[in-house]
C-alpha cells in the first residue's frame, strides 16, 4: 500500500492564495491585517518559527510587528509588552511565543494576552468558547490538521479518531474540536499518551490517528491499521534535525500520512494567518 500524501506545504500555499484576496480587499477599504510576536530569549527553533511566520505575513500582505526581549527580562517586562500590544489598534493578533526562559510564568502571560487577540487560540477563554462550541479563535495546530484531513477526503464525521499527547497545544483541543458536532468533525475521539501501558492496542482501532507526544519514533507499522489516515504533529530535536513521532516504516501501512516536514507545520502558519485576517475583519466590521 502507497499512501496519499497529506502535503501540508501545497495546501497553506493554496490557502495563502485565498487569504492574499481577502488581505487586498480590506486594504481597498484601509485595513491592513497586523500580527504582532513577542520572543523572549534565543531559543533557536522558536526565533526560526517566528521568522517564518512574519515571512508569512509579508507575503500576503500583513503588517507584522515584533518585538525582542532578552533573556533577562522580567515577567513585569513581558506584561508591559503584552499590555501594549493589547491597546495597539493596529495589531490584531498577537502571540507570545512559546517557551519562556526559565524563571517566567508563560502561563500569568498568556492570561494577560486580549483574548479578542489570541492568534494561537490558547487564552482559556478560548479554549472553553471551543468545549462550548461557540464561534471564537481556534486553536492553530489542531484547525490546520482538522482542514488538512478535510481537503483529502480523510472521512471524519462518525471515525475513530486516536490522538496520542494530552498536550494543550494539540491533544486536548484538537479531541475537542474533532467530536464537535459540526461538519468535519463529529467523531469519537479516544486520546492516549506515554503513561499507557500498550499504546498499540488503542492506535490499531484508530481510522485516524493523530500523533503529538514528541517522542521520535513511537508510532510504528505494527500499531497502524491498514489504511488509517496518519498525521504526525509531535516532533522533537535531536540537534538541528527534526525528528518525527510516526516511523518511516508507517507509510507501508497507512492509507493518508503527512510528512516529517512540509505537513503540519505549514498548515499551523496557515491558521495563525486565517485568525489574523479574521481578527482585523471583525476590526472592519465593528468599524475600527
Amino acid at each position: 500500500m502507497t499512501a496519499i500524501t497529506l502535503d501540508g506545504e501545497a495546501l497553506a500555499a493554496q490557502i495563502k492564495g485565498e487569504l492574499r484576496v481577502r488581505v487586498e480587499a480590506l486594504a481597498e477599504a484601509g485595513v491592513t491585517p497586523g500580527l504582532g510576536t513577542i520572543l523572549v530569549g534565543d531559543d533557536g527553533p522558536s526565533s526560526n518559527y517566528v521568522s517564518m511566520k512574519h515571512r508569512d505575513c509579508a507575503e500576503i500582505g500583513i503588517g507584522s510587528v515584533h518585538e525582542h526581549l532578552p533573556a533577562s527580562a522580567t515577567q513585569d517586562d513581558v506584561l508591559e509588552v503584552i499590555r501594549q500590544f493589547n491597546a495597539d489598534p493596529l495589531i490584531d493578533a498577537y502571540l507570545a511565543q512559546y517557551p519562556f526562559p526559565a524563571g517566567l510564568d508563560y502561563e500569568s502571560a498568556l492570561l494577560t494576552v486580549d483574548p479578542a487577540k489570541d492568534v494561537d487560540g490558547l487564552h482559556p477563554v478560548n479554549l472553553g468558547l471551543l468545549v462550548m462550541g461557540v464561534d471564537a479563535p481556534l486553536p492553530c495546530t489542531p484547525h490546520g490538521i482538522q482542514v488538512l484531513l478535510e481537503h483529502y477526503d480523510v472521512p471524519i464525521a462518525g471515525a475513530h479518531v486516536v490522538i496520542v499527547g494530552r498536550g494543550l497545544t494539540i491533544g486536548r483541543p484538537l479531541a475537542n474540536l474533532l467530536s464537535l458536532k459540526r461538519p468535519n468533525a463529529n467523531a469519537a475521539v479516544t486520546v492516549v499518551h506515554t503513561g499507557v501501558a500498550d499504546l498499540g492496542a488503542y492506535t490499531r482501532q484508530a481510522d485516524i490517528l493523530v500523533a503529538a507526544a514528541g517522542s521520535p519514533g513511537m508510532i510504528t507499522a505494527d500499531m497502524v491499521k491498514p489504511g488509517a489516515a496518519v498525521v504526525a504533529a509531535g516532533v522533537s530535536f535531536e540537534g538541528r534535525k527534526l525528528l518525527s513521532d510516526v516511523a518511516d516504516d508507517v507509510a507501508e501501512v497507512a492509507g493518508w500520512l503527512s510528512p516529517r516536514i512540509g505537513g503540519v507545520g505549514p498548515m499551523t502558519r496557515a491558521m495563525l494567518l486565517r485568525n489574523t485576517v479574521e481578527s482585523a475583519e471583525r476590526r472592519f466590521e465593528a468599524g475600527g
